[in-house]
């Protein structure tokens, strides 16, 4: 169980229940906030410093809200703010997540049978210094080649209008995914080994 550090508190800025899970892995003890930030970005260009600035910009839209959470706690004050931002590229094309069905379906026919990468880049920002800790993970998805019937299949019956690039790889079995090379927790959406290593560099004590 981690210690408490110089009476820090961490937020996990998403409402997203699969990182709420996984970062339970690392940390007993942390809040909740909703980043409300207008993501805007050039889904034809992908690069590493946009998808960190987005993730940022999350993490500083919850020190900008002035919220408190249920205990009373200040998000201003005296805390660790981690964000994460997952998207899915192809060619150097974005895949978000799909606004309906039939997006969705389009974006797992373009993705089968090709290798892509999830790219997560992470974010703690110190609420005190403003000082920020980002990097990004990447992790190589080969899907098999897909039949129309199993993509309508997957998208009636799971829904994964929440999840970039359409699908969520916890879901899928070998039917849909040929190999995996990097970290898995990475395409599910939330690396907590790096955002272990980023507390560390923030100076959060394990």
């Amino acid at each position: 169980m981690e210690n408490e550090f110089k009476n820090k508190n961490v937020i996990l800025a998403s409402q997203s229940p699969r990182r709420h899970s996984l970062i339970k892995k690392i940390l007993s003890k942390f809040d909740v906030a909703t980043p409300l930030f207008d993501e805007k970005l050039d889904s034809s260009n992908y690069s590493d410093d946009v998808i960190k600035s987005l993730s940022l910009q999350k993490a500083l839209s919850v020190l900008n809200t002035h919220h408190k959470t249920g205990s009373g706690i200040c998000f201003c004050k005296n805390c660790l703010i981690i964000s994460a931002d997952t998207m899915v590229v192809l060619d150097k094309r974005i895949y978000g997540k799909p606004k309906d069905e039939v997006e969705a379906v389009e974006m797992l026919k373009e993705l089968s049978g090709k290798t892509h990468f999830v790219v997560t880049a992470v974010a703690v920002l110190d609420s005190d210094t403003k000082q920020a800790f980002c990097d990004v993970v990447k992790t190589y998805v080969t899907f098999q080649k897909l039949s129309d019937e199993l993509i309508k299949d997957y998208v009636k019956n799971r829904k994964p209008l929440d999840k970039a690039g359409a699908y969520g790889i916890q879901e899928m079995g070998s039917e849909f995914i040929k190999n995996v090379d990097g970290d898995l927790e990475n395409v599910i959406g939330f690396p907590t080994k790096k955002v272990k290593e980023l507390l560390i560099a923030a100076g959060y004590k394990f």
